[in-house]
């Protein structure tokens, strides 16, 4: 009898050890697989994403604020009145360049609400125009600041661009509608015409009406 009972309770000791062991293993696959997959997949992502988001508004602000403007004594200055008046002819010019160039983009993106999200073939042919005439006078601008700091300065070509493009951009950035942009560029015509008539082999570009 005292046999019988010894191995009924092995037994039960066995089984039970056995039903610990499945549980145990039951729980290390239910739990460990999703637990370790989540921390793998989703801080990556979110480390990647976080930089993609930071980089532009650390990066683009600090261009348009901080540009330093390099003034130099060989600069030819602009004697018309007005304001631009006793600034650099290459800064003057760069900065009108900048914001034509910026009223060409927000010309497109008008154009592409007229072209696809709700057909206009007049206002898109009104944009398309405005959008050739904007981009023609941002470059006429453009080569004038390019051709006082070759001049003025003795700069490569490269080099001039690289003077200019941050005055430019952060001139550009002030902008952010077409009728502030056509504000801001009311003095821009009166500015190339005196530096046509001081300097027309600088501003040799004939202006086209931009708006």
């Amino acid at each position: 009898m005292l046999e019988k009972i010894a191995k009924a309770a092995q037994l039960m000791l066995t089984l039970v050890v056995a039903t610990g062991a499945q549980a145990q293993s039951w729980q290390s696959q239910q739990w460990q697989p999703p637990w370790q997959s989540q921390p793998q997949t989703q801080p990556k992502p979110r480390a990647t994403t976080h930089h993609h988001h930071r980089e532009p508004r650390e990066t683009e602000p600090d261009a348009a604020i901080a540009a330093p403007v390099s003034i130099d004594k060989r600069d030819s200055l602009v004697a018309a009145p007005g304001p631009f008046g006793g600034r650099p002819y290459w800064l003057a010019l760069a900065q009108c360049g900048g914001i034509y160039f910026k009223l060409n983009a927000l010309y497109t993106d008008a154009a592409v609400r007229v072209r696809v999200v709700k057909p206009d073939p007049k206002a898109n042919a009104e944009l398309t125009t405005k959008i050739k005439e904007a981009i023609g006078t941002a470059t006429a601008y453009f080569d004038g600041a390019e051709h006082f700091l070759i001049t003025d300065r003795g700069l490569e070509r490269t080099d001039a661009v690289l003077a200019y493009e941050g005055p430019a951009r952060a001139q550009g950035d002030r902008v952010k509608t077409v009728e502030a942009g056509l504000s801001e560029a009311n003095a821009c015509p009166a500015l190339y015409r005196a530096c046509q008539d001081a300097f027309p082999k600088l501003c040799g570009e004939p202006l086209k009406p931009a708006g």
